[in-house]
């Protein structure tokens, strides 16, 4: 079996985020990432979020948007792109390269004393932009070459799975609608680990909000807490033969991913149980899917007691977390969190039946005990 793992930032993060101060021990999509033991590009990527600096333009299979920090941060603009990079390394080959060099590696080169030829200008004065000649060797050729190399089974993937966070999470779904969409790679059975996937205002289309039979499991986890307007989280309409299980969490929705923080937003460490809790579970389906990690936390049933009694003792300050607001304004139905069952709006804890395992779904009790995450640790 040949397995990939595709690894979605959220909004404003990217896969150097394992070093973030706001998350005290890494945010857990790039953390996950920067644990995977297999070959990147081969065996798994990591894609920064739509707003978190354009880091990995120029390493894309597909040709960058050039978008704007802003408009990736409101709208999500460059999320598409980033589906079809991850669906083209999931084939082995890109649609596009970076061919010319960019001003810094211009200079590095130079510097070194490599005999390259001098930038250009065009237009006039004003308008003027430089030329600094093609590179010889493209990232893409490179990562194209390890892909080659490192797959034993063949350049197609047997198995895909996807993890993401926020804007990462919807992501997720986005990648596995498009998969199954293509022809070469329809039949691939995907397994996703959604954290608080929220696609933002107007961003509520089919392909983000359900998920269709190439998806064998789903796993979500969905911030209790939260109340900023524009951050409702979707919970996908999934296949009747789709495995989903999805749960609440105590906090807001950076607290599950490693914000241990009391307002869900700065530093510290002070409520860092659901972080925790979610960090060791996905690490548990990773493994169970054929991935292999380090720095496993491997939490034993104890620990996972223990975590669930600090929940608990601690539940008025979760409680607390809902005067905060990412965007000023909070947003509520019925006194519950804003969420989307597929493209409905409904309150947090009505997310119930039997499409899901267990069937209480977001109404389950956030309660240690023997049923506790049963389908899935």
């Amino acid at each position: 079996m040949s397995v990939l793992t595709v690894y979605f930032c959220g909004t404003g993060s990217h896969r150097f985020d394992v070093a973030n101060p706001n998350f005290w021990n890494g945010e857990l999509v790039s953390t996950l990432a920067a644990n995977d033991l297999g070959k990147e590009y081969a065996h798994w990527i990591a894609v920064d979020g739509p707003g978190s600096g354009n880091l990995q333009a120029d390493e894309l299979f597909v040709e960058p948007g050039g978008y704007y920090n802003w408009n990736q941060t409101l709208f999500g603009k460059g999320w598409e792109e980033n589906v079809q990079h991850a669906l083209q390394i999931i084939k082995g080959r890109s649609n596009w390269q970076r061919k010319e060099l960019s001003e810094d590696e211009y200079q590095r080169l130079k510097a070194a004393g490599v005999p390259i030829p001098s930038s250009t200008a065009t237009a006039s004065w004003f308008w003027r932009t430089y030329s600094y000649g093609d590179r010889k060797i493209t990232p893409q050729m490179l990562q194209e070459q390890i892909i080659k190399q490192f797959r034993k089974d063949g350049i197609i993937p047997t198995q895909i799975n996807l993890v993401g966070w926020s804007r990462g999470g919807v992501s997720c779904h986005m990648l596995a609608n498009a998969l199954l969409a293509d022809s070469e790679l329809k039949k691939l059975p995907v397994n996703i680990f959604a954290i608080d996937p929220v696609p933002g205002i107007g961003n509520f289309d089919s392909h983000r909000v359900q998920l269709g039979e190439n998806v064998k499991q789903y796993v979500g986890f969905f911030s209790r807490d939260e109340r900023s307007k524009g951050f409702s989280c979707v919970i996908p309409k999934t296949h009747a033969r789709t495995r989903c299980h999805v749960y609440p969490m105590p906090g807001r929705h950076a607290t599950l991913v490693g914000n241990a923080s009391v307002d869900g937003a700065a530093g510290g460490k002070v409520l860092a149980e659901p972080g925790l809790i979610v960090r060791h579970l996905a690490e548990v389906c990773l493994t169970r899917w054929g991935v292999k990690l380090d720095k496993m936390l491997k939490l034993s049933e104890q620990d996972l007691k223990s975590c669930h009694e600090v929940l608990n003792r601690d539940d008025g300050k979760y409680q607390a977390m809902r005067k905060h607001s990412y965007t000023l304004l909070t947003e509520s139905r019925k006194d519950e969190r804003l969420v989307s069952l597929g493209d409905k709006g409904a309150a947090f804890s009505s997310v119930k039946g039997a499409t899901f395992q267990p069937d209480s779904a977001l109404a389950t009790p956030v309660a240690w005990g023997a049923s506790a995450y049963k389908e899935i640790r």
